[in-house]
């Protein structure tokens, strides 16, 4: 058996790390994520979560398991050799009842049903906590896929005007600003007025409910005006739930009348970045990629 080739980087080649599950929610994120992963030489396992995960996914070497099934889970991780797990995908807040939780998450319930008692920020860091006691290392997509992150600068053909860059720098500090209270990633600005900002309801909702404010007359912004911005809080853990973009966001930002979409470099994933520009360019939105403020 051919042993692990040395990188020289001092760090173990993916080979000689294992196998990397990825625990799958909705949408396009899991396969974007389990393609650079391989493109790297490592095997990947699916973790499909029922109810959520894409049926396509089952391509990959995979398990279905339900949400409240963390012992057997584990159990089959950890038989396939699994030390390293990444959680990507949508998932939306499950009530602890529906949660189909076998023995050992039963043993788990007091703990469990503490972390629904707060924000989001709150419920995934108590999830990290019992992945780690698990004995398993949770790692960030941004880690294992790098190359999924935007840059900073502008992507594609459309240039932002002076005051969207205005409306761009607002939008962040908003985000920045509202993130200890675990208040959402994204936020709405219009010509320097905070139309509207993020919560439970997520990013597509939002983008609705400011395009059905402009129909209703609500708010009387042109169309080609404002931006989305979308930030990771600055308290967030960024091995979860860290901010996205995809095609829908773009075609949603279009729909709301919008001038186009920025986000902190380095702080947003994006399944396919080039099929996210051309469809930008193709509605006439700017993408830009504001720079980062230095995070833990």
């Amino acid at each position: 058996m051919a042993l692990p080739q040395d990188t020289g980087s001092g760090e173990a080649s993916p080979t000689a790390r294992g196998p990397l599950a990825i625990v799958a929610g909705g949408g396009a994120f899991p396969a974007a994520v389990a393609e650079a992963v391989r493109a790297q030489g490592r095997d990947v396992v699916m973790l499909l979560i029922q109810g959520f995960a894409d049926p396509a996914l089952e391509r990959y070497p995979h398990s279905w398991f339900r949400l409240g099934s963390l012992g057997s889970v584990s159990a089959r991780a950890k038989a396939l050799g699994v030390k390293d797990i990444v959680m990507v995908g949508t998932l939306t807040r499950p009530r602890v009842r529906d949660l189909g939780m076998d023995w050992t998450m039963l043993r788990l319930l007091p703990r469990i049903a503490r972390l629904f008692r707060g924000g989001d920020n709150h419920l995934l860091s108590g999830v990290l906590g019992l992945v780690a006691e698990q004995g398993f290392r949770l790692v960030g997509a941004h880690e294992v896929a790098p190359a999924l992150l935007l840059p900073q600068g502008r992507l594609g053909a459309v240039m932002p005007r002076p005051q969207d860059e205005q409306d761009v720098a607002l939008g962040l500090q908003v985000v920045r600003t509202l993130g200890p209270f675990d208040v959402g990633q994204g936020v709405v600005v219009v010509d320097g007025f905070v139309a509207a900002v993020e919560a439970a309801e997520g990013t597509d909702a939002v983008l609705m409910r400011y395009g059905q404010m402009r129909e209703s007359g609500r708010l009387r912004f042109a169309a080609g005006k404002g931006v989305l911005v979308k930030a990771p809080k600055p308290q967030q853990d960024r091995r979860v739930d860290l901010p996205s973009l995809g095609p829908a966001t773009v075609i949603g930002a279009a729909k709301a009348g919008l001038a186009g979409i920025a986000f902190e470099a380095g702080g947003v994933i994006v399944p396919d970045c080039a099929e996210l520009v051309r469809i930008a360019d193709e509605l006439g939105l700017f993408v830009l990629g504001a720079p980062a403020e230095a995070h833990p």
